[in-house]
């Protein structure tokens, strides 16, 4: 089975075409095209995603995406296609320039050799998802094709256990430990598509208050990795601590986060002061420092508590090197039989390589290219991944 898979949930804008043979999840699997297009340079001077460039953004690059991806795949193939313009017009009326773009894209190339879409559903900027959602009910129109939307945070799970070929053999209860700009949650799987969300963020997520903090030292968006590069160079050096920061709902009876506390601790901190460049690395690592060892405690409780036989850690945050480094060495030495998954770190940020593998997974609810059927369908900006059971 080749699925073209799809993935506009915030600011990256990717699509990607995978081979997989056999069922999910014995598969093994083949990347063929890959391409993804980031737009950090574009909202940095916002400081943050701004949603409607990001939406607009999205509508001028999918279909280089798309075409970039099949020629890196040998699915490019000359000759034009006999399309219903009216109908796809109206799938695409509400993305910018899209429509004219497909329309000119099919009237240079052929179907390709595909089996199946799949789409980032959710969760997300609800704006920017319903770009990638009506763009895949479109090229299923266009090529008589079923498409699936997946849940993001699944792909995420999926990602952290993927080889490159085959994914992991979990041993179940699973614990996952989905952490990125939007998400801090943990989830109990007691299978695959058996998905129970056990504790989450009260507030602000850990990827956001990295950016928030990032931002009250004066450093460029994105902030997590300008954080980290700091934090690195204050731990080398063994400076001192420069302030004492709480452990935000350490001793909680729950598996509850809350960061928001502690970014404001850190702006109490450095408010009204002159800070070095040494200051600044000193708090940077006291942050980060902080937020691995709630991070982990709370994780360590949650094993504990579930009787979890495996860890996984995903999301765009999961790729922080001491945060990984911190996990993998904790577990390691305290729990030795417990099996721990760390994703590729460039399959750790937003990338459609993991909707491909989400979408094959639900691929038996793929639905037929009818807009009847297509418009079940939809982006939502919260959707959860302890529903996907449901589903």
């Amino acid at each position: 089975m080749k699925i073209l898979s799809i993935e506009t949930s915030c600011d990256e804008t990717a699509v990607s075409l995978i081979e997989a043979t056999g069922d999910f999840p014995d598969a093994e699997y083949k990347v063929l095209g890959n391409a993804l297009f980031s737009q950090i340079d574009i909202h940095r001077e916002y400081g943050g995603v701004f949603p409607a460039v990001a939406k607009r953004e999205h509508a001028k690059t999918l279909v280089p995406m798309l075409e970039k991806a099949l020629k890196d795949a040998g699915e490019l193939k000359d000759g034009q296609q006999d399309i219903d313009r009216e109908v796809i017009q109206s799938v695409l009326e509400r993305e910018e320039g899209l429509f004219e773009q497909l329309i000119t894209f099919t009237a240079k190339y052929g179907k390709p050799n595909i089996d199946l879409i799949a789409v980032t559903a959710g969760p997300g900027l609800e704006p920017t998802l319903w770009v990638g959602v009506n763009f895949a009910k479109a090229l299923a129109l266009a090529w008589n094709l079923p498409v699936v939307g997946v849940n993001h945070m699944e792909g995420h799970v999926v990602a952290s256990v993927f080889d490159g070929q085959k994914l992991a053999s979990l041993q179940f209860p699973s614990l996952a430990l989905l952490i990125s700009g939007g998400h801090t949650e943990l989830i109990k799987m007691e299978g695959w598509q058996n998905y129970v969300k056990v504790g989450q963020t009260r507030d602000d997520a850990v990827g956001e208050a990295f950016d928030k903090v990032a931002r009250l030292l004066g450093l460029p968006y994105p902030g997590g990795p300008e954080i980290s590069r700091l934090a690195a160079i204050a731990r080398e050096a063994n400076l001192p601590e420069f302030h004492k920061l709480p452990r935000p709902m350490l001793d909680s009876d729950d598996l509850d986060f809350s960061f928001s506390g502690l970014k404001t601790a850190v702006r109490y901190a450095v408010q009204d002061k002159e800070l070095s460049e040494t200051d600044k690395q000193a708090v940077a690592r006291d942050f980060e420092d902080t937020v691995a060892y709630v991070l982990l405690k709370k994780t360590e409780k949650a094993i504990s508590e579930l009787g979890a036989k495996s860890l996984i850690l995903g999301g765009g945050v999961s790729a922080n090197r001491h945060i990984r480094n911190t996990f993998a060495e904790y577990f390691a030495h305290e729990y030795p039989d417990l099996n721990v998954y760390l994703p590729d770190p460039k399959l750790s940020t937003d990338n459609s390589v993991m909707i491909a593998l989400a979408g094959h997974a639900r691929a038996s609810a793929a639905l037929a290219p009818a807009i009847e059927t297509l418009s079940t369908i939809r982006a939502n900006g919260n959707r959860s991944l302890s529903e996907e059971a449901l589903s």
